[in-house]
């Protein structure tokens, strides 16, 4: 009889623990337990006739994958390329990233790209091609903190460090403000919207580091703290921007904080925000500042 019982217990644990194991995976959270740091050597093969100018979208995830906001924003990306007549390359192959493949293309999209997703040649190979007159799009996640190890990107395409993102609840409807109306980027957006999205906060806003912000966030339209484990962590900054961009050499780089789950992208101000932040990376709508 106690064999019995054992055998059940253990049986239910094993039960519990594939369940949980399952939830992982299938939640995208796997790769954040347990990250890669695996790096692609053989590049895709890239069409001769891809049109221009082309964008190449980066949705690699060597950290936590947004499962849903992966697709959802893919979809979008691929709608706006079709209806502005833009080449568009989807990819999760990290080896496109060198010096004679990098060449075909105007834009990148780092589309809720996450860990340690580039060699260190390949990261070199991103950073010439942008300082000489590439331009590039983060998304969301692409501001994490799984970012961290390559300094560079951290240093000119983010200009801040990741601390942490509200939960309780994780989704929040907050007011953003359109901070510098004169950027074509945001020119087309209200002053003033909702959103409801996984707020990030950074241990101090890239504004110090001479960014330029274009939007931030009012910290009174929402509940700007994290609630997990029992602790109340307070997360806010003040000056809490949201979209902002960077001159990096000849290149062009602007980073949004929006982008989480499947409804940011049916939200017609972040579909119109992303529309025109990567036309302006293009190189279509004027030039770095």
């Amino acid at each position: 009889m106690l064999k019995k019982i054992i055998l059940g217990l253990l049986t239910f644990a094993l039960i519990l623990i594939l369940l949980a194991l399952g939830f992982l995976y299938f939640s995208g959270a796997w790769s954040a337990f347990f990250p890669s740091n695996e790096h692609d050597t053989t590049p895709p093969d890239i069409s001769d006739t891809l049109q221009r100018p082309a964008v190449l979208l980066f949705t690699k995830t060597n950290g936590f994958r947004h499962v849903d906001g992966i697709e959802a924003g893919s979809k979008l990306f691929k709608k706006i390329a079709e209806s502005r007549d833009w080449g568009l390359y989807h990819t999760e192959n990290g080896a496109v990233f060198n010096t004679t493949q990098l060449q075909s293309f105007d834009a990148v999209v780092f589309h809720n790209a996450t860990g340690d997703m580039l060699s260190d040649d390949q990261e070199l190979a991103f950073q010439q091609w942008l300082e000489a007159g590439g331009g590039w799009l983060g998304v969301h996640a692409a501001g994490d903190g799984s970012h961290q190890t390559w300094d560079w990107y951290m240093d000119n395409l983010l200009g801040a460090k990741f601390t942490a993102h509200i939960m309780g609840p994780q989704f929040q409807v907050a007011k953003v403000m359109i901070e510098d109306k004169d950027h074509p980027a945001v020119h087309a957006l209200p002053v003033e919207f909702e959103h409801s999205e996984e707020w990030y906060s950074w241990e101090e806003s890239p504004r110090k580091k001479g960014f330029r912000v274009l939007a931030t966030i009012d910290e009174n339209s929402y509940t700007p703290v994290q609630k997990i484990f029992g602790q109340k962590n307070d997360l806010r900054m003040g000056d809490h921007p949201v979209v902002w961009t960077n001159c990096v050499g000849q290149g062009r780089t602007i980073y949004s904080t929006m982008g989480h789950a499947t409804e940011a992208y049916d939200a017609p101000e972040h579909k119109r925000l992303l529309e025109d932040a990567l036309a302006w990376a293009l190189g279509e709508m004027g030039g770095c500042e």
